[in-house]
C-alpha cells in the first residue's frame, strides 16, 4: 500500500482543495491529510481561519478521496508526521516548491500545481469586495 500525506489549512474549502486532494490520492491508495490548527494558521498568516479547526477537519474528512485526517500543530513537525503515519509520499502545492526537499530522506516529495484561478485569498477578496 502506498501512503500519501499532505497538509493544508483548507479554509473556505473550494474546488482547488478537492483537485489537489484527488491528484494526491492518485499517487497511492491511502491519503492522509494534516489540517492546520487554528493556532498554526494564526502563526503562519497572522489571522484565524473563517472556519474552526474542527469544522475544517470535518470538511476534509468527508471528502471521498481522503482516508484519514489529523490536526497539524507545527510546520516543523512534518517529518514527525511522515514517520508517525508511515507515509511513502509527501504531496504539497507547488507554491511550496523546494521548501520540503529536506524531507526526501524520509519519503518521496512531490509538488503539484495549484488549480489555476482558484485560491482562498482570492475568494476572500471577492467576498469582502461584495
Amino acid at each position: 500500500m502506498r501512503r500519501i500525506i499532505t497538509f493544508g489549512t483548507f479554509d473556505v474549502y473550494h474546488v482547488g482543495h478537492v483537485n489537489i486532494l484527488e491528484r494526491a490520492k492518485e499517487l497511492g491508495n491511502y491519503l492522509i491529510v494534516g489540517v492546520s490548527t487554528d493556532a498554526l494558521n494564526f502563526e503562519k498568516k497572522n489571522r484565524y481561519p473563517i472556519f474552526t479547526e474542527q469544522q475544517r477537519l470535518q470538511m476534509v474528512a468527508t471528502t471521498y478521496c481522503v482516508d484519514e485526517v489529523f490536526l497539524e500543530e507545527s510546520l516543523e513537525k512534518k517529518g514527525h508526521y511522515i514517520e508517525k503515519y508511515s507515509a511513502d509520499i509527501l504531496v504539497m502545492g507547488n507554491d511550496w516548491a523546494d521548501k520540503f526537499d529536506h524531507l526526501s530522506n524520509l519519503c518521496k516529495v512531490i509538488y503539484l500545481p495549484r488549480t489555476e484561478g482558484i485560491s482562498t485569498s482570492e475568494i476572500l477578496r471577492i467576498i469582502r469586495k461584495r
